[in-house]
């Protein structure tokens, strides 16, 4: 991955239905030259997805919260489970005094209360630790940096 590359990972990441017209001016190429770069970079796997940015609030998904899950035994095989909660949108295994992450979003704290819930019928999962975001200030994408 070069320099245009990262230029152009980076414009994408702003904005991902700007023109491979403009995309190419930004980088010096031909609007061709350009979506044959993308292109090579979702064959790569390197662009996963391309995705719209919703307001979650505007979808009534209001509440955050990071939850922090113990265990009896080892997570690594949960995710199944996991990505079964659709209120949950990311989930890490970590080091630490918990085995795993997740991200929750729902629109009450009620409806937390049920994902907490659920969560502990998963089996391995003994506890949860719950951290509630009264706010954000900001969330940043992937920085594209050199190799």
């Amino acid at each position: 991955m070069d320099h245009i590359d990262r230029a152009l990972l980076t414009r994408l990441q702003r904005d991902a239905t700007e023109s491979y017209a403009a995309l190419g001016e930004a980088v010096g190429l031909s609007p061709g030259a350009t979506h044959e770069r993308v292109r090579k970079l979702r064959e790569r796997g390197v662009i996963r997805r391309t995705t719209v940015e919703v307001d979650p609030a505007a979808v009534g998904g209001n509440v955050l919260a990071y939850v922090m899950l113990d265990s009896t035994s080892w997570m690594g095989d949960s995710a199944p489970d996991l990505a079964a909660l659709p209120e949950i949108q990311e989930a890490h295994v970590i080091a630490g005094s918990a085995s795993v992450l997740v991200k929750v979003r729902t629109s009450t704290t009620v409806e937390l209360q049920d994902v907490l819930r659920r969560l502990y019928a998963i089996e391995g999962v003994s506890g949860t630790q719950a951290t509630v975001v009264l706010e954000t200030f900001f969330e940043r994408p992937v920085p594209v940096k050199d190799a």
